[in-house]
């Protein structure tokens, strides 16, 4: 009898990484699962539609990472089925969590992209919108704070809640302040001359769009 191959690792992709964690606390139906990923906001740092988390689950049952467990009906509620995660599930899980830790993959940031091209615009423009985006950073930053001082608030009331609880919610701090701190300083660079540029012209092959140039 010929020996069964080993299943290829599927790729997991963010969606796939939250089921298989919630599921490896307990067995869930789908409903559920959108119901944890709201509560327990994990919608902060990806994006999980009601489209999404169905066809992730179809497509991680195809893969073997989690299977059926049983399907009930309460009176007239369509039929869930409640799911479980595999061996398999776990085993990849967690090499995706060591992965993810591990390993700096590429990213682009959508700042990043348009800044390329920012030329395009007047310099003048550039800093209003630039100067917008700071304060909307920032008063995001200051909702990000009040909800960790909230959660902090909630832990010395006797709530189980640990610093690793909170560890994605420090990173995204650091990213935003870091943000916030990065478009003030360019901004300043803008309004006192020290940033500059020609604004790119249609069908002008002088300016480089890249990057920003010194106004020197």
């Amino acid at each position: 009898m010929p020996t069964a191959r080993p299943r290829p690792p599927t790729p997991l992709t963010p969606p796939g990484i939250a089921i298989l964690s919630l599921l490896w606390r307990q067995p869930m139906h789908p409903y559920e699962m959108r119901h944890r990923i709201r509560v327990q906001e994990i919608d902060r740092v990806m994006k999980v539609t009601h489209g999404t988390l169905y066809s992730t689950v179809d497509r991680l049952t195809a893969a073997g990472l989690i299977q059926p467990m049983e399907t009930s009906r309460e009176g007239r509620r369509p039929e869930r089925t409640v799911y479980e995660i595999t061996g398999l599930g776990r085993d990849q899980l967690i090499d995706a969590l060591r992965d993810g830790l591990m390993r700096v993959t590429p990213d682009y940031p959508g700042l990043a992209m348009v800044l390329a091209f920012a030329q395009l615009l007047d310099p003048a423009e550039v800093t209003e919108l630039l100067e917008r985006r700071s304060i909307e950073a920032e008063s995001q930053l200051s909702g990000m704070n009040a909800g960790v001082d909230a959660a902090l608030k909630q832990r010395a009331q006797g709530v189980q809640l640990t610093r690793a609880n909170l560890l994605e919610a420090e990173y995204l701090i650091a990213l935003k302040r870091a943000e916030v701190d990065w478009l003030r300083a360019v901004v300043a660079d803008l309004r006192e001359g020290r940033l500059s540029w020609n604004r790119a012209a249609p069908g002008d092959q002088d300016t480089e769009l890249g990057g920003p140039t010194d106004g020197e």
